[in-house]
């Protein structure tokens, strides 16, 4: 296709001429970039150098188009957004108007605004990515809900194919269950599945925001559940974010600070380390999409333990490849320990969802895009 228009929720930076956002979605999005002549970006712009997490979009003709961030968390910033607005929507629509190919990134401020646009041009193509939760049992915020609606909405949005993760069910024809992916073919090459019992320091990983909505604290809490039932383990916490210092803190209270360690934020060359290194990843988090981080534990043998959010319940075979729990540190240490006490249930569990991973790799989620692309809305 000639000219592709992506409308994106995603902060974005400039250095040396080069944009950069964060690393999973530009990784992402230089795949359907492969098949445009012509590239622009619409997204929040700051002035900020890019960090270790981000990285540059790879085209040839490639446009930025950076607009103001919508924030909507204050009085001051709510008014500065909405006294932006109107140049957001004029962008947009000259944008879309320039497009032969709308894709959207949902849902998010600029995601809502972007489908309200994307009305007036009922007749080109579109694709939407909504990287986030779609179980429609799930407590979500309105701007979420009503960008929902519209998705599945065949007349507001037209010619579109919106691509969610996990399978609902969905009566809509716009809606297509999709996945994401992080490493190519070649990445999957043998790993030697540790093993795992009683007898064993246990390795822990939290990979993610130091933030309330992914429950670092519930990690942490863990490792006091493990103690005591006599199982000994280490936690690493790799990532940064808000709740850094109190969690610190909360180490000290606990006198569990020799066995948890910050790493802060780490390429996601650094973090496969870890993955191959930690016999469980403790994944707590209460709202997720395609959680990358599940998939990218499993593909290096690291057994998930996670809440049943979105569609890790079909990710991990409904507790055949991971362990599925509430977000309870004395639930989590208890079934770690009715899985660590079986012989060979840890390394069964790990191979299985190795073996499944593996199949969502690069190369496939690459030739599953074009064939989006390549049919017709």
């Amino acid at each position: 296709m000639k000219r592709f228009l992506v409308v994106s929720y995603a902060i974005h930076k400039q250095k040396d001429g080069r944009v950069y956002s964060y690393a999973p979605y530009v990784r992402e999005m230089n795949i359907w970039l492969k098949h445009a002549d012509l590239v622009r970006v619409v997204a929040p712009f700051l002035q900020d150098a890019p960090d270790p997490l981000d990285m540059a979009y790879v085209h040839p003709q490639f446009e930025f188009v950076g607009v103001k961030p919508i924030d909507l968390t204050s009085l001051k910033t709510t008014i500065c957004s909405v006294w932006f607005l109107p140049k957001i929507i004029w962008v947009l629509l000259c944008q879309m108007y320039w497009a032969d190919h709308i894709h959207l990134r949902c849902p998010g401020n600029m995601g809502l605004i972007g489908l309200m646009v994307q009305v007036f041009f009922p007749k080109k193509n579109k694709t939407v990515k909504y990287a986030n939760n779609w179980d429609p049992r799930s407590r979500q915020p309105l701007s979420y809900r009503i960008q929902k609606k519209m998705l599945r909405n065949s007349w507001l949005t037209r010619r579109c194919k919106v691509l969610v993760y996990g399978d609902w069910r969905e009566k809509s024809r716009n809606i297509i269950p999709f996945y994401t992916a992080s490493y190519t073919e070649a990445d999957g090459y043998d790993v030697p599945i540790r093993s795992a019992s009683r007898d064993d320091v246990l390795q822990l990983l939290f990979v993610g925001t130091l933030t309330s909505n992914k429950r670092p604290h519930t990690a942490i809490q863990t490792v006091v559940a493990l103690n005591a039932i006599g199982i000994r383990s280490h936690l690493t916490l790799i990532g940064d974010g808000a709740q850094k210092s109190s969690l610190r803190s909360m180490c000290d209270e606990l006198g569990v600070n020799k066995q948890v360690a910050f790493t802060g934020k780490l390429s996601p060359a650094e973090v496969v380390g870890y993955f191959k290194a930690s016999h469980f990843l403790v994944f707590m988090s209460w709202s997720e999409g395609w959680p990358k981080v599940v998939a990218e534990s499993m593909w290096w043998g690291c057994v998930p333990v996670s809440t049943d959010v979105s569609c890790v319940r079909s990710m991990l075979g409904d507790g055949q490849r991971g362990i599925i729990t509430d977000p309870d540190a004395v639930k989590i240490a208890e079934s770690i320990n009715v899985l660590v006490s079986q012989s060979q249930a840890y390394q069964q569990m790990a191979l299985q969802g190795m073996e499944w991973s593996r199949q969502y790799h690069l190369g496939r989620f690459e030739r599953d895009v074009s064939d989006i692309l390549l049919k017709k809305g």
